[in-house]
């Protein structure tokens, strides 16, 4: 794979993606732990708005790495691993989309075991994580996108 220019669209894009799908997950109300956890709707809801602002994210870092790198990486854990090694990411930032990959395949392959409250945790406790490894994300794409 020969490296190229990350398109900032296809950043941006996805980065807008994941914005919505937290703020739907806000709007879930999860601070509202006993009606969260008693809606079987809202936690469907929510299994399904991390799932695919995971997936987005881990879309974005495979953009970087295939178009600017030339790095064709396959797997959700690799990713992480690259984007420290092509200094994309910080490596607290590389462990916690690490840790993102480890879950998101659990939510994929092992959904029966996920609980409804290890989902609403992750909604009061860990939104953030994903919107700081987006910020890095979308920093080094500012800085690489229009230059090899």
């Amino acid at each position: 794979m020969t490296p190229g220019l990350v398109n900032p669209n296809v950043v941006g894009e996805r980065a807008l993606w994941i914005s919505e799908m937290i703020a739907a997950l806000r709007d879930l109300h999860p601070e509202e732990r006993g009606a969260f956890l008693a809606d079987r709707h809202k936690v469907a809801a929510a299994e399904s708005y991390l799932r695919r602002s995971l997936e987005a994210l881990f879309d974005i870092g495979r953009h970087i790495l295939a178009k600017g790198f030339g790095y064709p990486a396959t797997e959700y854990r690799e990713i992480a691993k690259v984007l420290l090694e092509k200094k994309v990411l910080e490596e607290s930032e590389a462990n916690l989309l690490r840790e993102m990959a480890g879950y998101r395949n659990r939510m994929v392959h092992f959904y029966h075991e996920i609980t409804h409250e290890e989902l609403l945790n992750i909604c009061l406790y860990h939104l953030v994580e994903i919107q700081q490894v987006l910020d890095a994300l979308l920093r080094w794409t500012e800085k690489h996108s229009t230059q090899r």
